[in-house]
C-alpha cells in the first residue's frame, strides 16, 4: 500500500482546527438566534451542574482514552510504549476530528503506525482490526441496548417529525444493515477467506462500469491477504484483551453523556438506559455527517434527542458535551502534531546521519 504523504499532511494540518470550530459555533449561534426559548439566562444554567457528576463525566472520558491507548498497545503486541501509544491515539483522534465522519482517519492511522516503526502490512492489519471491533460492538450491542430501552429510542421531536417523518428510523435501520453486512464481510475476509475475498472483489470490478477501479480493488485484496497473514496465530488472550478493551471504550464513551445529563437533571434507571440507547442512534447519524467531526450535525441532533430530559438545560449541555468530547482533541492534536513530526522525521533523520 502506498500512502500519499502530501494528502496525509493536508489532513494532519493544525490550521484545519478552525473549520469544525467555525461550523460548530455557527450552528450554536443559529440555534441561539432562531430558538426563542434560548436566552442569555440559558447559559447561566451551567452553574446549576452537580460537581460530582461533572467530575464523573470527565473521569469516564479519561477511561475511554485510556482504553484507546491500552487497546492500541495490545493490538500492536506492545510494540508501542505508553508514550508512543498516547501520541498515536491523540493524532488518530485529531485526524477523525478534522475530517468528515463518513471519511474517517483510517489512512492517517495507518500512516502514523507505519512511522512509529510498524511495518505497513501490520499497520493495515491493526487498523482494520480496530475498525471491525468498533463496528461489531455496534452491530452486536445495538439490539441488546435497544431491547432494554423498550423501543423508546427515537426522539419525540416535532422538528424531526416535520422534516424527516419516519426517515430517521429508516436511516438507522439501513445504516445498521450496511454496518452489519460490512462487518460480517470484512471479518470473514480478514480471518477466514482473504483469497476468496480478493477473487470475488476482482470479479466484481471486471464489470464494465467498474473496470477503471479494478487495479485499486486488486491492491485492496492484496492488503487484506497481507493483513490476514499478520494476524494469523494470535492466541485467545490477545483477542480477549482487545475485545474487552473495545467494550470498555464504547461503554465509557456513552456513559460520559449519561453522567453529563445527570449533572443537570435527575434521571431514573429507565431514563438512563434510554439516554444510553439514543446515543447509538446519534452515533449513526453523526457517522454519515459530511462535516468535519460531525460539527454542526452533532449539536443540532443533540437538541432533538435529549431535550425531552433536559428541558431548558439542553442548549448549555450541548456546548459542554462538545467541549468535553470533541474540542480537546482538536487542541491536543494541534499541540502534539509538531512534536510528533520532529520526533518521527527530524530526530530519526539526525540519528541516521550521525551513524
Amino acid at each position: 500500500m502506498k500512502l500519499d504523504n502530501k494528502k496525509i499532511f493536508q489532513t494532519l494540518n493544525p490550521n484545519k482546527v478552525w473549520v469544525p470550530v467555525l461550523i460548530g459555533l455557527g450552528i450554536v449561534f443559529a440555534m441561539f438566534y432562531l430558538d426563542p426559548s434560548i436566552t442569555a439566562d440559558s447559559l447561566k444554567g451551567v452553574f446549576d451542574a452537580s460537581i460530582p457528576w461533572l467530575f464523573f463525566a470527565i473521569l469516564v472520558l479519561f477511561f475511554r482514552d485510556f482504553g484507546y491507548v491500552y487497546r492500541i498497545r495490545e493490538i500492536t503486541d506492545r510494540h508501542l510504549t505508553w508514550t508512543r501509544a498516547i501520541y498515536v491515539i491523540i493524532l488518530w483522534e485529531f485526524a477523525s476530528a478534522v475530517t468528515p465522519s463518513v471519511v474517517g482517519g483510517t489512512a492517517v492511522a495507518i500512516f502514523i503506525l507505519n512511522k512509529e516503526g510498524i511495518k505497513m502490512g501490520k499497520a493495515i492489519a491493526f487498523v482494520m482490526v480496530t475498525a471491525i471491533l468498533d463496528n461489531l460492538f455496534f452491530v452486536i450491542g445495538a439490539p441488546i441496548i435497544l431491547f432494554f430501552a423498550k423501543g423508546n429510542i427515537f426522539p419525540d421531536s416535532k422538528l424531526l417529525e416535520t422534516q424527516m417523518e419516519n426517515s430517521l428510523q429508516a436511516i438507522f435501520w439501513v445504516s445498521y444493515s450496511l454496518y452489519a453486512g460490512y462487518s460480517l464481510v470484512m471479518a470473514l475476509a480478514l480471518f477466514f477467506r482473504p483469497r476468496v475475498f480478493k477473487w470475488v472483489l476482482i470479479k466484481i470490478f471486471t464489470i464494465k462500469f467498474l473496470r477503471k477501479w479494478k487495479h485499486d480493488a486488486q491492491e485492496y485484496g492484496d492488503q487484506i491477504i497481507e493483513a490476514s497473514r499478520q494476524l494469523t496465530g494470535k492466541n485467545y488472550r490477545y483477542w480477549v484483551k482487545i475485545i474487552f478493551a473495545t467494550i470498555f471504550i464504547w461503554t465509557s464513551r456513552y456513559l460520559m453523556l449519561n453522567a453529563l445529563i445527570s449533572a443537570f437533571v435527575p434521571l431514573t434507571w429507565e431514563q438512563e438506559i434510554i439516554v444510553f440507547a439514543r446515543q447509538v442512534i446519534m452515533w449513526i447519524v453523526m457517522m454519515i455527517s459530511p462535516t468535519p467531526g460531525s460539527s454542526g450535525t452533532a449539536e443540532f441532533f443533540y437538541a432533538q434527542f435529549f431535550t425531552q430530559f433536559l428541558g431548558s438545560y439542553t442548549f448549555v449541555t450541548s456546548i459542554v458535551w462538545r467541549l468535553f468530547s470533541y474540542y480537546p482533541y482538536l487542541i491536543l492534536g494541534a499541540i502534539f502534531l509538531p512534536r510528533w513530526i520532529r520526533q518521527v522525521f527530524f530526530k530519526k533523520k539526525q540519528a541516521l546521519e550521525e551513524e
